[in-house]
Protein backbone atom coordinates (compact mmCIF):
# COMPACT_ATOMS: atom_id res chain seq x y z
CA UNK A 1 0.00 0.00 0.00
CA UNK A 2 1.57 3.65 -1.11
CA UNK A 3 0.54 6.65 1.03
CA UNK A 4 -2.05 8.07 -1.36
CA UNK A 5 -3.40 4.72 -1.57
CA UNK A 6 -3.23 5.22 2.36
CA UNK A 7 -5.23 8.39 2.06
CA UNK A 8 -7.37 7.38 0.00
CA UNK A 9 -8.98 4.50 1.92
CA UNK A 10 -8.96 6.76 4.98
CA UNK A 11 -11.20 9.53 3.12
CA UNK A 12 -13.62 6.53 2.01
CA UNK A 13 -13.90 4.84 5.52
CA UNK A 14 -14.46 8.81 7.20
CA UNK A 15 -15.90 10.59 3.90
CA UNK A 16 -16.93 13.39 6.77
CA UNK A 17 -13.63 14.41 6.95
CA UNK A 18 -11.65 16.27 3.50
CA UNK A 19 -9.01 13.92 1.39
CA UNK A 20 -6.74 16.84 1.85
CA UNK A 21 -6.98 17.38 5.68
CA UNK A 22 -6.46 13.31 6.01
CA UNK A 23 -3.62 13.96 3.25
CA UNK A 24 -2.23 16.85 6.21
CA UNK A 25 -2.79 14.14 9.07
CA UNK A 26 -0.91 11.47 7.47
CA UNK A 27 1.79 13.83 6.34
CA UNK A 28 2.09 14.85 9.27
CA UNK A 29 2.27 11.17 11.46
CA UNK A 30 4.58 10.23 8.87
CA UNK A 31 7.41 13.60 9.21
CA UNK A 32 7.31 13.29 13.55
CA UNK A 33 8.22 9.84 12.85
CA UNK A 34 10.98 10.26 10.25
CA UNK A 35 11.76 13.45 12.95
CA UNK A 36 12.13 10.87 15.61
CA UNK A 37 14.56 8.46 13.98
CA UNK A 38 16.34 11.01 12.75
CA UNK A 39 17.24 12.48 16.25
CA UNK A 40 17.97 8.83 16.90
CA UNK A 41 14.60 8.32 18.92
CA UNK A 42 12.61 5.21 19.27
CA UNK A 43 9.13 5.19 17.90
CA UNK A 44 6.62 2.79 19.02
CA UNK A 45 3.04 2.00 18.28
CA UNK A 46 1.42 -0.19 20.71
CA UNK A 47 0.23 -2.97 18.85
CA UNK A 48 1.57 -2.32 16.10
CA UNK A 49 5.68 -1.96 16.24
CA UNK A 50 8.43 -0.42 17.67
CA UNK A 51 11.24 1.65 14.74
CA UNK A 52 14.20 2.29 15.99
CA UNK A 53 17.75 3.06 14.63
CA UNK A 54 21.05 1.29 14.93
CA UNK A 55 24.18 1.81 13.82
CA UNK A 56 26.29 -0.60 11.48
CA UNK A 57 29.81 -0.73 11.45
CA UNK A 58 31.88 -0.23 8.54
CA UNK A 59 32.46 -3.48 6.30
CA UNK A 60 33.77 -4.70 3.35
CA UNK A 61 31.31 -6.42 0.43
CA UNK A 62 31.74 -7.42 -2.95
CA UNK A 63 30.34 -6.27 -6.12
CA UNK A 64 28.12 -9.10 -7.82
CA UNK A 65 28.67 -7.99 -11.22
CA UNK A 66 33.01 -8.21 -11.09
CA UNK A 67 33.54 -9.70 -7.71
CA UNK A 68 35.44 -6.24 -6.40
CA UNK A 69 36.19 -5.47 -3.11
CA UNK A 70 33.92 -2.21 -1.98
CA UNK A 71 34.07 -0.73 1.63
CA UNK A 72 31.05 0.27 2.97
CA UNK A 73 31.39 3.16 5.69
CA UNK A 74 29.73 3.08 9.15
CA UNK A 75 26.05 4.18 8.81
CA UNK A 76 22.32 3.76 10.57
CA UNK A 77 19.69 2.11 9.77
CA UNK A 78 16.26 1.89 10.60
CA UNK A 79 15.17 -1.82 12.24
CA UNK A 80 11.44 -2.68 12.81
CA UNK A 81 10.19 -4.93 15.41
CA UNK A 82 6.55 -6.11 15.40
CA UNK A 83 4.35 -5.60 17.75
CA UNK A 84 2.26 -8.56 19.63
CA UNK A 85 -0.88 -7.62 18.14
CA UNK A 86 0.54 -7.54 14.42
CA UNK A 87 1.91 -10.51 14.98
CA UNK A 88 -0.72 -12.46 16.13
CA UNK A 89 -3.06 -11.10 13.24
CA UNK A 90 -0.92 -11.78 10.30
CA UNK A 91 0.07 -15.45 12.23
CA UNK A 92 -3.79 -16.05 11.88
CA UNK A 93 -4.23 -15.37 8.90
CA UNK A 94 -1.87 -17.41 7.36
CA UNK A 95 -2.60 -20.22 9.78
CA UNK A 96 -3.77 -22.94 7.35
CA UNK A 97 -7.08 -25.34 8.73
CA UNK A 98 -4.31 -28.34 9.03
CA UNK A 99 -1.53 -26.99 10.89
CA UNK A 100 -4.50 -25.46 13.47
CA UNK A 101 -5.85 -28.83 13.68
CA UNK A 102 -2.81 -30.32 14.41
CA UNK A 103 -1.86 -28.19 17.30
Amino acid sequence: MTKSELIQRLSQKYPHLYQRDIEVLVNTIFGEISTALADGNRVELRGFGAFSVRSRDPRAARNPKNGEIVNIGARNAIYFRTGKELRERINKQNASPKSAAAS
